[in-house]
């Protein structure tokens, strides 16, 4: 497949992801009386990674995130020379979902950016959790939805439905971590909606970019360890 195409199909996707996700936190997580709450955004992030699966899955494998990438190349099923423009159209992608989410978002009258679903720690977790268990959340969530990708997706997995386990397992890592960080395991994820929060969001993105590639990486060298064969 040409690289070109695959580097559109990760801009697409993952611009998606944040969109969709991202999109129902600011948009209408919190809409009165109709308000979907956590609950629902989590059943809307695992719902854009399920639909972009089927959708581009044949043309770039369907990663839409820096940690998936970097965990299926120490786990034997990325090439190397693809992962740094993997990561850079994921950003991309990320920003560009999170500029159009911003240019609706802004044309309600009174609007206030306020958290814009950004990822945090301490005073801006959402049940005021510290960064040691935001540390710990990540890179435990992130570890096992690469588990669930490396299996879902081995020859030797029941064909047709990987989709479907990825998009359930995100949704099962939000209904948990939400509380906790907002939920990242997806570094483009965080990065984007830190861009437009700045100030705080910007001061802790570090922690969404190392402990998502940490459980990520360990994922990775812990399934190698536990498939059947070499693929």
């Amino acid at each position: 497949m040409n690289l070109s195409k695959q580097l559109g199909a990760e801009f697409i996707g993952t611009l998606w992801l944040v969109l969709g996700g991202c999109g129902s936190a600011v948009l209408a997580a919190g809409f009165p009386e109709l308000g979907i709450g956590f609950v629902g955004v989590s059943i809307a992030f695992g719902l854009t990674v399920l639909s972009m699966v089927f959708a581009l899955g044949h043309i770039s494998g369907a990663h839409f995130n820096p940690a998936v990438s970097i965990g299926l190349w120490i786990g034997g099923r990325f090439e190397a020379k693809k992962l740094l423009p993997y990561i850079i159209a994921q950003v991309l992608g990320a920003i560009a979902g999170a500029g159009i989410l911003y240019s609706i978002a802004s044309g309600k009258a009174g609007f206030e950016l306020g958290g814009f679903a950004a990822n945090g720690y301490g005073e801006h977790s959402p049940g005021g959790y510290n960064m040691m268990s935001a540390l710990i959340m990540e890179i435990v969530m992130t570890f096992g939805f690469l588990i669930v990708i490396l299996g879902a997706t081995h020859a030797k997995a029941p064909a047709g439905f990987a989709g479907i386990a990825i998009g359930l397992a995100l949704t099962l890592i939000h209904l948990v971590s939400i509380p906790v960080t907002n939920t990242s395991v997806n570094p483009a994820r965080s990065t984007s909606q830190a861009l437009f929060v700045g100030d705080w969001a910007m001061s802790q993105l570090w922690l969404f970019w190392v402990a998502p590639i940490v459980g990520a990486l360990l994922a990775g060298i812990v399934y190698k360890m536990l498939s059947p064969d070499k693929e």
